[in-house]
């Protein structure tokens, strides 16, 4: 029996998948997991009468577990684990929340018109955090398997390397080597690959963002 999942559609392209970096990670995970699931492309500017009856909030992601829409990736994630325990990708609790904060930190840079308020330090120092943490304890965050940690930096590094090359032509600094190995590995994942948003709709998702 396949899982079903409500994703995010691209701006303007109902029919193609958009750029929620929370919705690919559950996706990775169904993908990694081997899981069979059908997804429901939702055009959040014009999201139909279905989707708000079932799930009122009109958040993306939402899976459907025992005939319930379930909203909040790291619910789903996390539902996702126990129901479906092999392969197992539950992390070393330990390391569950290195690279928690690059996301954030990616986001407030993105977003700065000033070049001295501090913010692109901030991210300069998460990502030189888990540069030093692969370098101890890679390839991947948890060691040798890849685990839910990794399924959840992957978009989220994704966006932050496609965007901010497009808005300020700045790149992730080349001495950060674990890291940047670590990014190669995870973009090559033929789950990544079947599930990523192309670079175009990345940066028109986060355009407004950026402009406001």
């Amino acid at each position: 029996m396949s899982v079903e999942v409500c994703v995010k559609a691209a701006n303007g392209a109902p029919h193609v998948l958009g750029d929620c970096p929370f919705t690919q990670r559950v996706l990775l995970t169904l993908e990694e997991k081997k899981i069979p699931y059908q997804m429901h492309l939702i055009d959040v500017n014009d999201k139909p009468t279905w989707f708000l009856d079932a799930n009122p909030e009109g958040k993306v992601p939402v899976v459907k577990f025992d005939d319930k829409w379930i909203p909040d990736s790291d619910v789903i994630v996390g539902l996702l684990e126990e129901k479906y325990p092999d392969p197992s990708l539950a992390p070393n609790p330990d390391f569950s929340s290195v690279g928690s904060k690059i996301f954030s930190a990616f986001v407030n840079f993105l977003k700065s018109k000033d070049a001295n308020d501090g913010t692109e330090q901030t991210l300069l120092d998460e990502l030189k955090a888990l540069d030093e943490h692969l370098n101890s304890h890679g390839p991947y965050v948890c060691g040798e398997n890849i685990t839910a940690v990794d399924l959840s930096l992957a978009p989220k590094l994704y966006h932050l390397q496609v965007a901010l090359d497009h808005f300020k032509g700045w790149s992730v600094p080349e001495n950060l080597t674990h890291l940047h190995n670590y990014m190669k590995t995870l973009f090559a994942l033929e789950s990544f690959e079947k599930t990523k948003a192309a670079k175009e709709y990345v940066c028109s998702g986060w355009a407004p963002k950026v402009n406001a």
